[in-house]
C-alpha cells in the first residue's frame, strides 16, 4: 500500500458507497429517493482541472452544498472505497456498462448521473459488493484497451493496485 493520495491527472472513477440500513435522501432533480441497504457504485470521471486528486477529495468529505447526485446519496450510503485509473479517454460510459453486467447489479434510481449522457445510469446497486477482480474480468471481456486500476481506501488514505 503506498500512503499518498491520487496524483492531480486526468482519469476515471468509481465511489464504492455503503448504505448499512434503508432511508430516504433528498437528491436535487430527482426528488426524494428510497435508499435500500446494500452498495451502491458509482462511475464519473474528472477531466477537467486537478484531475483525479481534485474529483476525489471532493467525493471524499461531507459536501457543504451537494453539486452533484452522488453527493446527496453519500449523506446515507458512506464511501467505503474508490477504483479508479489515470487518463484522458472517457471510460465511463463502457464502466458504466461493465458494472451493469456483473451479478446482482441493478439500477436503483433511472437517469442517476447521466444526465448529461445517454447511458441508463451512472449508479449501481448491489446487496453483496462486487470485488475489484469481478470488474476487471467484466472490462476485458468489453476490449484489449484496459487500463491499470487503482483502488483508494478514503479512511486509511492509501492505495494500491
Amino acid at each position: 500500500m503506498i500512503s499518498q493520495a491520487p496524483k492531480p491527472l486526468a482519469g476515471t472513477y468509481i465511489l464504492v458507497c455503503q448504505a448499512r440500513r434503508a432511508g430516504f435522501v433528498s437528491a436535487g432533480g430527482l426528488g426524494r429517493l428510497s435508499v435500500p441497504q446494500g452498495y451502491f457504485l458509482y462511475v464519473g470521471s474528472a477531466l477537467g482541472p486537478g484531475g483525479l486528486r481534485a474529483r476525489l477529495a471532493h467525493h471524499t468529505r461531507p459536501a457543504p452544498k451537494p453539486h452533484w447526485h452522488i453527493d446527496y446519496l453519500r449523506t446515507v450510503a458512506p464511501l467505503r472505497r474508490i477504483w479508479f485509473c489515470y487518463g484522458q479517454e472517457r471510460r465511463e460510459h463502457d464502466w458504466a456498462s461493465a458494472l451493469h453486467q456483473l451479478r446482482g447489479a441493478s439500477i436503483p434510481f433511472p437517469g442517476f448521473g447521466s444526465s448529461d449522457c445517454g447511458c441508463a445510469a451512472h449508479l449501481f446497486f448491489f446487496e453483496k459488493c462486487p470485488t475489484q477482480s469481478a470488474f476487471d474480468a467484466a472490462l476485458r471481456e468489453s476490449g484489449p484497451d484496459r487500463p491499470r486500476i487503482f483502488c483508494f481506501d478514503p479512511e486509511r488514505r492509501t492505495y494500491r493496485l
